[in-house]
């Protein structure tokens, strides 16, 4: 799918991905200033727990460093938050996976624990659908920005399409069709009242 620069400006999708990045940039903040806080050492692969966590000082680092630029992105918003939001949370379920297999080995530099695989997952899908949201569908409603962006003549069809509607009065608030069809079958129009069948049974009772 072809992902263009296509949100029109303060489209309300725009706070969608803004708040999902500031949102997940803080809790990533949070945690890698804690870390920073309790003066975890640097390469330890063992790791020590902060927030429920498993981390080591490069982990609160890598995490200070995603959380700040995902509030840069909230800051910026439009299409570049959605796009940061898809990308980092591609990437947290590759650390998912990643990390999942280092666990125990002394490559596991980011002192990873089953939690922080489970976070990491969970984290990635959260911020990856903040940034999907409303843009990839295969069933896009046809006043979404990206549609309208992605079938110009089709929606200028059905722009045409309205006009000659409302140019025609259909479509206008007041009585369906089939109800006006069926007043004129009665002769009633707009400016004649409908035939009051009690005003007939009393004209034939004066003629008897």
């Amino acid at each position: 799918m072809n992902i263009r620069d296509e949100l029109p400006i303060d489209h309300q999708l725009a706070g969608v991905y803004r708040y999902g990045a500031a949102v997940s940039g803080a809790i990533l903040l949070v945690f890698g200033v804690l870390g920073f806080a309790n003066r975890l050492d640097f390469f330890d692969t063992t790791g020590s727990e902060t927030a429920g966590l498993s981390g080591n000082g490069l982990l609160s680092m890598v995490s200070v460093t995603v959380g700040t630029l995902l509030i840069a992105g909230a800051v910026i918003g439009g299409n570049f938050a959605s796009t940061l939001n898809m990308t980092v949370g591609a990437l947290f379920i590759l650390s998912g996976f990643a990390n999942l297999a280092l666990l125990e080995t002394s490559a596991n530099i980011l002192a990873f624990r089953m939690p922080n695989v489970i976070f990491s997952f969970l984290m990635g899908l959260v911020i990856g659908t903040f940034g999907m949201y409303g843009r990839i569908s295969g069933g896009l409603p046809h006043d979404n920005p990206y549609w309208l962006r992605r079938h110009p003549e089709q929606a200028a069809a059905e722009e045409e399409r309205r006009r000659r509607l409302a140019a025609a009065g259909i479509g206008a608030p007041g009585p369906a069709p089939e109800a006006l069809g069926a007043r004129g079958a009665r002769g009633a129009g707009p400016d004649r009242p409908a035939p009051n069948r009690d005003n007939h049974r009393e004209s034939a009772r004066g003629r008897a």
